[in-house]
């Protein structure tokens, strides 16, 4: 844990196997969003957004224990508050995530086998949910994302990143292999030669060469980032959630299954989606020519 175009059929990794999805319910008429503690984290709420900023400004918000303990927590309160539908996952200025806390490491000394095993286990629960989790997350890279840092980011369902924000895997820089999906990740939007670089010379992609590689979503200039998150979040908080929880399943999905098998899967999401309050208020809407009032439900 330091500082995804295809593969050939024999080195295709193991199955992406979803778990059932979990549908987002409509918040409750007296619902009140409420923030939630962390001693690494802020997880604030607010129109239907919830926010989780990683908090260790001074180790360039570093992934150690606590950390990645505190974000499994976050990441289940989100997947679970009813009246969020849209995750926002940044840091504290002025990075993203710097990966692994190097120092943390050091400081165990021949414990760090241990120390790394118990880390790595909330960690990866924490990935798995995020992709499992049917509300979209937008990953909003303030900073440098290096490392287990890259990992989370290439793990949430759109990237913003501030022009001046960078990428690296920096793995290999301390004798290190990935963790957090990122093997399971850069193969697929990059390609084997494209992963393998970026992992073997540790190189570093600005915002421009990631929006070019196809890592990033949007590229945005300091004057307009805060509030181009912010606007993304809200007119996906405001969206069809379960719709999108579908077909988030559905795209995880399509990276291992036939075409039939796929359609099939295509066939019960959308029959499913014809049954929810969203789908007919959608219909309507299109047919009365004005915008639809999404509930999420």
């Amino acid at each position: 844990m330091a500082d995804p175009a295809g593969t050939p059929q024999e080195e295709r990794p193991p199955t992406f196997t979803p778990m059932p999805l979990r549908q987002a319910r409509a918040p409750a008429p007296n619902h009140q969003e409420k923030d939630v503690e962390l001693e690494t984290l802020k997880v604030t709420k607010k129109n239907s957004v919830a926010t989780v900023c990683m908090n260790r400004p001074e180790s360039y918000n570093a992934l150690n224990d606590r950390m990645a303990e505190d974000l499994l927590a976050a990441m289940l309160d989100v997947q679970n508050d009813s009246a969020v539908r849209a995750v926002v996952l940044t840091g504290a200025p002025p990075a993203f995530c710097a990966g692994g806390d190097v120092k943390a490491f050091v400081s165990k000394g021949d414990d760090v086998s241990g120390f790394i095993d118990r880390m790595v286990i909330p960690f990866h629960a924490f990935i798995s949910h995020m992709v499992r989790m049917p509300k979209p997350i937008i990953g909003a890279v303030n900073g440098t994302a290096a490392g287990g840092g890259l990992s989370i980011a290439m793990a949430c369902d759109m990237v913003v990143m501030h022009e001046d924000a960078v990428l690296s895997t920096a793995y290999s820089r301390i004798g290190a292999s990935p963790d957090g999906s990122l093997t399971y990740f850069l193969v697929r939007l990059l390609g084997m030669r494209r992963a393998m670089e970026l992992y073997l010379t540790n190189r570093v992609l600005t915002a421009a060469e990631a929006l070019d590689w196809g890592l990033a979503t949007r590229v945005l200039p300091e004057s307009e980032f805060a509030t181009g998150v912010e606007s993304l979040a809200m007119e996906l908080a405001a969206g069809p959630t379960q719709a999108y929880g579908r077909a988030k399943d559905l795209f995880y999905h399509s990276l291992n299954n036939q075409l039939e098998t796929q359609m099939e899967l295509e066939a019960r999401n959308i029959v499913a989606s014809s049954r929810s309050y969203d789908f007919k208020e959608g219909t309507k809407a299109f047919v009365e020519k004005r915008a639809a009032k999404y509930e999420g439900r």
